[in-house]
């Protein structure tokens, strides 16, 4: 459940391709215009329900091809045999992990025990395997090292307590080594800090509830950051000097108005009194951007709700199941969890469905950055469906994990990348 966002990325990653988008989109319209009316309808329906925004479902919505970050149709990748929860990138390489313990690959199954890699440019399944012996949650990546956090108690041959450093190129295990009262959920790297959240109440003896943070200096658990949340913390993302973080927590440092969501200061832990958005529900992911911080959350159904710097809500879609997982590319804003409809309005009924009616919006969903959905729907099947959303912002690539077994009508099992 974990969204693992680094200082602000460079957005636009696929500006670059807008030229020939707008070409090839113009070609399209100009086809589509000659088709009787059945090809014309059938093929409308075949593009935008299969293959969700397209060029082509783009030019017949009206979505322009500045928003159009991803195509529906999934590309190439491996897949997997138990779910995925988390993603992280180190260049052109994205490493996975999870609780699978096999990987399938141009048509053969790799044993691979809950961590795994392959090259975003071809999809080829890499030979990077350090096996874990429990589910790993959570995934962080710099140019020299790969942070894993989980229920494990050993990673590649040896004793780690729920935190590791591997890496990148072998696998290989390194010194970082720390003892986790408790279960992580949640990795962000900045300001040369490891920053973790979870559920958990001492970090090698001390008290840490719920937050900590590593130097990436020298290893060592941060004796200056550690603020206190009085519950589980399932989400870290970091924007500029500000570490934000979400989860079920009703306050931090007993702070009035840091419920479920808290904007913390990067360098002294210090949660910021004026940033007090008071989310309706639990938060699941975060997101940030220089426009604000985006929410995944559960409650009753589920919503995604986009705020400003300050906290004060921009926008919110609500869903008939909870939103897990967020992302952000290309001026859209990707939501991922257990729903299979996005309701129309912002009210939904006692159980969760949407009381005004709803479009079909299967475990994904994209959103512009007013809040209106955008035509992108490539469905993915299962209960709970989407864990976990990550964008690669040097292919321009959003990767997607959880449990599900199809997307699209297409058989991938567990992650997908678009």
């Amino acid at each position: 459940m974990a969204s693992i966002t680094r200082d602000f990325p460079a957005r636009g990653t696929v500006s670059r391709f807008v030229p020939s988008l707008v070409r090839r989109t113009a070609r399209a319209v100009l086809m589509i215009a000659t088709l009787p009316a059945t090809t014309l309808f059938a093929t409308t329906l075949f593009a935008t329900t299969l293959f969700g925004a397209t060029l082509f479902g783009a030019a017949l919505f009206g979505a322009t091809p500045a928003a159009i970050a991803v195509g529906g149709r999934p590309l190439v990748a491996p897949t997997f045999n138990g779910g995925v929860y988390a993603i992280a990138h180190r260049g052109s390489t994205v490493y996975v992990g999870g609780s699978f313990t096999s990987a399938n690959w141009g048509g053969r199954s790799f044993a691979r025990l809950r961590l795994a890699a392959f090259d975003a440019r071809t999809g080829k399944l890499l030979g990077w395997a350090p096996p874990a012996d429990g589910t790993v949650r959570a995934l962080a990546a710099t140019p020299g090292n790969v942070y894993a956090a989980g229920d494990f108690h050993q990673v590649g041959g040896q004793k780690r307590d729920s935190l590791a450093r591997l890496s990148p190129f072998t696998g290989g295990v390194g010194s970082f080594r720390h003892a986790l009262s408790g279960t992580p959920y949640a990795l962000a790297i900045a300001h040369n800090r490891l920053y973790l959240g979870g559920s958990f109440s001492e970090v090698d003896g001390d008290k840490r509830r719920n937050l900590a943070a590593f130097s990436l200096l020298d290893d060592r658990l941060d004796g200056r950051w550690h603020p206190a949340a009085d519950d589980s913390v399932h989400a870290v993302a970091v924007g500029g000097g500000t570490v934000y973080v979400g989860g079920g927590f009703h306050t931090v440092d007993e702070v009035h108005g840091t419920l479920r969501l808290a904007a913390l200061d990067g360098a002294t832990g210090r949660p910021d009194p004026r940033f007090v958005p008071r989310p309706p529900a639990e938060v699941h992911a975060l997101a940030v951007d220089p426009a604000g911080i985006y929410a995944a959350m559960g409650g009753v159904g589920g919503r995604a709700i986009a705020y400003t710097a300050a906290g004060v809500p921009r926008w919110q879609r609500v869903f008939d199941g909870d939103a897990a997982a967020i992302a952000l590319e290309g001026g859209l804003v990707y939501v991922g969890g257990h729903f299979d409809n996005a309701c129309l309005t912002e009210r939904n009924g006692t159980h969760g469905g949407c009381t005004d009616g709803s479009v079909p919006r299967v475990k994904l969903v994209a959103v512009t950055s007013t809040g209106a959905l955008a035509p992108w729907a490539p469905q993915a099947n299962g209960v709970i469906g989407v864990r976990v959303l990550s964008v690669n912002h040097e292919s321009g690539r959003l990767e997607v994990g959880g449990d599900f077994t199809s997307v699209g009508g297409l058989d991938l099992r567990r992650f997908a990348s678009f």
